[in-house]
């Protein structure tokens, strides 16, 4: 669970340091008081985008840190070799620099945002005001489906088999052409095949004729350098060189050796160094050898040169490269000299390979059609706990329309249908549910779909859209349930909401030194009291204070009937 949040310099709060509970931690305030950027600084430990117009005016960076404890064996720590420390803690820091750049940091260790982001998604589930809005979408119906349903192994099985598919269709199309055009296509083939043949290309020979062509460009001089270390080493006809020089001084200096072992240790060195000569005048030699041309050959590389660029520019710009090309060619052209038969062949793949699509496909299906009733019956169910008992929703299936009958999703188009009215048929939601209605529902789907996942926290941010009244009530009592088995942050204006948090926590915009500031402040039952006063009438009178009294023991009261109840 998220246990404490420390906000530095984001937006008007200059510094917060917010320490949050389990079960149910309720925020209200204002509107515009700050509890969105409570939110978003969350956001960024989750990884989500952040720039520097966050950062609060006159600051040169921002920064976020939150502390977790109590965190289950999550699939991002076993990837990243990381985790909770010996405490069983995990802080998680993000600073935003005023130049836009990012820190991120786990316990310490530097991570990518996107490392966090994929850690944040496992850590915390944020449901915000407009999620709503997505169920009506219907091209999310299906990813809520599956998420339900757990299809991921089908739906990867059924993926690979309809990418087989894919491939084989485009080799065949890429096959099938007019005997024009496969006339003209040999044609040119065969011509780029006979052309980089006739090159006799060998990989590396570009390389080596350049090094040659140096050598030959500055032939006299590096003659004159050879010949004249020869010459020094070796002393020419002469004979008196260095190699010659050394092998007399190692004699004169071995002869006095016998009488003092000061010389003869000067007698190896020179022994030493006269063998060192010796082979150096033999690379000298071997090298000079090199050095030989005979007349024409600076033209003949340089002609050689020039055709392997000319060939460059129109097949590849390595000899390596060229090559790879040729085979290329030479493969395209027998496929299309015996297009006839690998059509044949391919045709068989592609129907063996079609129809284990559709068997898969018929098996992804199955396991969506089986989730969709279960999902039904829950969403219904919770439906009823939120005040909408007549309420009837069902999950239709119909053939997907595209090419074979399926496209990288499977085989299925799912829309979600409901009826929220006794007598009415079931009709797409996006024609028939209100705000207060969608709020509901994504909720309701928001809690069965956070059954299936490991995540702690839960963050509702203004849920109670388009709510009011006993429907207020039965969203909060839902809230408060959801918050016995995981931690749940809840920003509200509803009274009967607030009313219901085990944590209740005021976000407030003051002003200090001309400049504006927002705090966040844990209050305790008379000022819950107060809070809840304003939340319902806009100020704290008498008969406000009784209403809001009222609220508190008749949450409480609900609360100890569920203890109880356990």
């Amino acid at each position: 669970m998220l246990s404490l949040l420390h906000i530095e310099n984001i937006a008007v709060i200059s510094q917060a340091d917010i320490t949050f509970d389990k079960g149910f931690n309720v925020l209200t305030g204002e509107t515009g008081a700050g509890k969105s950027i409570v939110i978003d600084a969350i956001g960024a430990i989750m990884g989500e985008r952040a720039s520097r117009d966050m950062i609060r005016t006159g600051a040169k960076s921002a920064r976020v840190s939150a502390l977790f404890r109590d965190l289950p064996a999550l699939p991002w720590f076993e990837e990243q070799g990381t985790g909770p420390d010996e405490n069983g803690e995990l802080l998680i820091e993000r600073s935003i620099q005023g130049d836009g750049k990012n820190v991120c940091r786990v316990n310490g260790r530097p991570l990518l945002v996107t490392q966090l982001r994929e850690l944040g998604q496992q850590l915390v589930n944020v449901h915000g005001q407009h999620d709503g809005q997505q169920l009506l979408d219907e091209e999310r119906h299906l990813g809520y489906l599956d998420s339900f349903g757990r299809t991921e192994e089908e739906l990867s099985a059924f993926a690979a088999a309809y990418h087989r598919v894919r491939e084989l269709r485009r080799e065949m199309e890429a096959l099938q052409m007019d005997d024009g055009e496969k006339a003209r296509r040999m044609d040119t083939l065969t011509y780029q095949i006979e052309e980089l043949e006739g090159a006799r290309l060998r990989e590396g020979e570009d390389e080596e004729l350049s090094q040659r062509r140096e050598v030959l460009r500055n032939a006299e001089r590096l003659t004159d350098a050879v010949d004249g270390a020869w010459q020094a080493l070796t002393g020419g006809e002469d004979g008196e060189g260095a190699v010659s020089l050394l092998m007399e001084a190692e004699n004169r200096l071995a002869q006095g050796g016998r009488y003092s072992g000061e010389l003869r240790e000067l007698s190896e060195k020179a022994a030493q160094l006269r063998c060192d000569a010796d082979d150096l005048a033999e690379l000298v030699r071997d090298l000079r050898g090199t050095l030989d041309f005979y007349p024409g050959e600076l033209d003949e590389i340089e002609e050689r040169l020039d055709r392997l660029y000319r060939l460059k520019k129109k097949y590849g710009g390595t000899v390596a490269e060229m090559l790879a090309y040729l085979e290329k060619c030479r493969q395209e052209l027998d496929d299309i000299q015996f297009s006839e038969d690998r059509i044949a062949r391919l045709d068989k793949e592609l129907k063996k390979a079609l129809a284990e699509a559709v068997k898969l496909g018929e098996k992804l299906s199955a396991r969506r059609r089986k989730a969709a009733e279960e999902l039904a019956g829950r969403i219904q169910s919770e439906l009823k706990a939120l005040d909408m008992p007549k309420v009837r929703f069902q999950v239709e299936f119909a053939p997907k329309d595209a090419p074979d009958g399926m496209d990288a999703t499977g085989m299925d188009t799912v829309r979600f249908l409901m009826s929220a009215n006794l007598g009415e048929g079931l009709k797409p939601i996006n024609r028939i549910a209100s705000g207060g209605e969608l709020s509901r529902i994504m909720l309701a789907l928001k809690n069965v779909l956070a059954e299936t996942e490991q995540v702690t926290t839960l963050i509702f941010d203004e849920v109670d859209t388009g709510v009011s009244g006993r429907a207020a009530v039965k969203v909060a009592r839902k809230l408060y349930e959801v918050s016995k088995g995981r931690q749940v942050l809840c920003v509200t204006h509803l009274p009967q909401i607030a009313a219901m948090g085990d944590v209740h926590f005021s976000v407030e915009k003051g002003e200090r030194d001309g400049r504006t500031f927002t705090q966040v402040e844990r209050l305790d039952r008379p000022q819950r009291r107060e809070e809840l006063a304003r939340l319902s009438g806009g100020q704290a009178t008498a008969v406000m204070l009784e209403g809001a009294e009222e609220l508190l023991a008749t949450a409480e009261d609900y609360k100890t009937g569920a203890k109880k109840k356990r």
